[in-house]
């Protein structure tokens, strides 16, 4: 069946180039959990798992037992890592997919307990500790109760602790360096009750960029693997590639006379006598909707402005001022064409978002294919 031209094109050299950035910052022995949930940040989880499995990443982080389970049935042979915690249901498909939970309440610990026991089996499990971020996690003053009775499970294997930055991103490293202290402490407790386990991990893409105290046996590349800085500031510490180009066509160009309102509501009315070209792309690809009167699109390696309202499948831009516009020349939503580029960093800020909500918000109808 043919499609329509709108695509997220994926670059497996940039991605390989950004793995190479994190490993670059990292101590010789640094294990790397590549963060693949929410499909790989909308880049295609099973595509980027192979892309990186390939190229010697040791593990990998999901959010939930589905996404794990996803990467096994697609052939992902690695450690993964469910960062979200899990659910009695879920029990089960831990083990049957042989994921790695990350556990921070009792009860969940004594279900894995008595059915890996059941079993005649071990299983593997990361306890989360809450540092500050107020999310998950066990809280400091919970922490010898918690591993005393983790000691009394016979089938469980403390593999890793994990702890998670709020602002790691940030110029004043205060309140992160008061988290990096609060996970120490309760790291050096765990160790005092006899648990020692080899993977200790706090650092996000931020801090692996930005708090070296953060990088411990392990670290957690997310939205910089796909090209992107969690701050602009941040940019001189790796020479980062993107990974992703949106990209579609033009469907149709019209001439329209001044004073002709475009798109829902009449926000937009031509000043004079405009081409106007609609894109067959919307909010229901993910396309913001705040990019309305606001975003610009590539056109012929010149900006063209978004006129009126993105619609859910379609955008209008005005393409008066480029020269030779035609039905079925290439625009770019994300991405460089010619001289110009527009970024996703850029995208978000005129969207009054971030950029993990801009890759994350692609739809499924938009295919991702390779470079």
């Amino acid at each position: 069946m043919g499609t329509r031209p709108t695509a997220a094109i994926i670059s497996v050299a940039a991605l390989k180039h950004n793995y190479g950035e994190v490993k670059n910052l990292l101590m010789p022995g640094t294990k790397t959990m590549a963060v693949v949930k929410a499909n790989a940040y909308g880049h295609g989880d099973l595509y980027v798992a192979k892309t990186l499995e390939d190229a010697g990443c040791e593990m990998f982080g999901v959010a939930f037992v589905e996404e794990g389970a996803r990467l096994r049935q697609g052939g992902i042979k690695r450690p993964i890592v469910v960062l979200g915690g899990i659910y009695p249901s879920q029990i089960q498909d831990c083990f049957e997919f042989d994921l790695t939970p990350v556990i921070f309440d009792s009860d969940t610990a004594t279900l894995l307990d008595t059915f890996a026991k059941k079993h005649n089996k071990k299983k593997a499990v990361h306890v989360k500790i809450d540092s500050g971020m107020g999310r998950l996690g066990i809280l400091p003053r919970q922490i010898v109760g918690f591993f005393q009775e983790l000691k009394t499970f016979g089938n469980l294997a403390v593999e890793g602790m994990l702890s998670h930055l709020s602002e790691a991103e940030a110029a004043d490293k205060q309140f992160s360096k008061k988290q990096l202290d609060t996970f120490l402490k309760t790291i050096s407790i765990a160790q005092g009750l006899g648990c020692d386990p080899p993977y200790i991990h706090m650092a996000n893409s931020a801090a692996i960029l930005d708090l070296p105290d953060a990088r411990f046996s392990l670290v957690r590349p997310g939205l910089m693997l796909y090209g992107a800085y969690t701050s602009l500031r941040l940019k001189d510490k790796a020479r980062l590639k993107p990974v992703m180009k949106l990209k579609t066509q033009i469907i149709q160009v019209k001439k329209m006379s001044a004073g002709t309102p475009i798109s829902y509501s009449r926000t937009f009315m031509t000043q004079k006598e405009s081409l106007i070209a609609t894109l067959p792309i919307g909010y229901g690809d993910g396309l913001p909707f705040a990019l309305s009167g606001k975003g610009e699109v590539l056109v012929r390696g010149a900006r063209a402005p978004i006129a009126g309202r993105v619609c859910m499948d379609f955008t209008m831009i005005d393409v008066t001022d480029i020269r030779g516009v035609a039905t079925g020349d290439e625009a770019i939503l994300i991405g460089t064409q010619g001289e110009e580029t527009i970024s996703v960093e850029e995208v978000a800020t005129k969207a009054d978002t971030i950029p993990y909500e801009v890759f994350c918000n692609i739809s499924a109808r938009v295919p991702r294919l390779p470079a």
